[in-house]
């Protein structure tokens, strides 16, 4: 398993608030130990305490994207490293469920957390991951979706470095709403241009259109 697999820990959490539509689905212990998907051990140490703190470790995740986003390469890293000091993990060589040819385990490394509690586990491995995302991707490759007002986090993994959306949906909704505004600006170009040709015509001393003249 690649270290960098450990990045989506930090994008669910993310993902977990919208600020710009008011939405937080982060407000129960439910919710909470949703994020940890199938590592139930982890999740079942989750209590009440850990909906706020898993609060604050969000917003400080929050801004590593904002950073990235925002090209400030060096507050990115600098928010990581805040957290990686803060919540350290082990790697350590797992061979769990794998095996090859000859029966033997298929060695990989595996991000071994010692927590204090569910927040501190969860924060650990999102931030390794994160930080293992961003030295083998670049930290171009953490953005946040141009669909406002969406601003969701994702990872860019294109081959050509070209991700603008978390998702197809916001993606679809971005392109229709850039195909509408380029309609209504021609058309009130259209507009514009028909009022300029009308007040180009003659009048009389009267403000009337002077009738055209005809060829005899």
């Amino acid at each position: 398993m690649e270290l960098a697999y450990y990045s989506d820990y930090a994008v669910r959490l993310v993902n977990t608030e919208e600020p710009a539509r008011g939405k937080d689905t982060l407000t129960s212990v439910e919710a909470v130990r949703d994020l940890f998907g199938g590592n139930q051990s982890a999740a079942r140490r989750t209590t009440d305490a850990d909906v706020t703190r898993f609060r604050s470790v969000r917003a400080r995740l929050r801004s590593v994207f904002e950073a990235a986003d925002a090209d400030d390469e060096t507050l990115a890293v600098d928010l990581l490293n805040s957290l990686l000091l803060e919540f350290p993990v082990s790697p350590q060589i797992s061979g769990h469920d794998f095996r090859d040819d000859d029966g033997r385990p298929l060695w990989h490394m595996h991000l071994a957390d010692h927590p204090s509690n569910a927040t501190a586990g969860y924060a650990a491995i999102a931030a390794m991951g994160l930080a293992f995302h961003l030295t083998e991707y670049g930290v171009d490759r953490l953005g946040l979706c141009e669909a406002a007002p969406c601003r969701n986090a994702y990872l860019d993994t294109s081959t050509n470095r070209s991700r603008r959306y978390c998702s197809d949906r916001c993606a679809t909704r971005a392109n229709v709403a850039a195909y509408r505004a380029r309609k209504r600006l021609e058309a009130d170009r259209a507009e514009s241009t028909g009022r300029a040709d009308d007040s180009a015509q003659p009048t009389t001393a009267s403000g009337e259109r002077r009738p055209e003249l005809r060829g005899r």
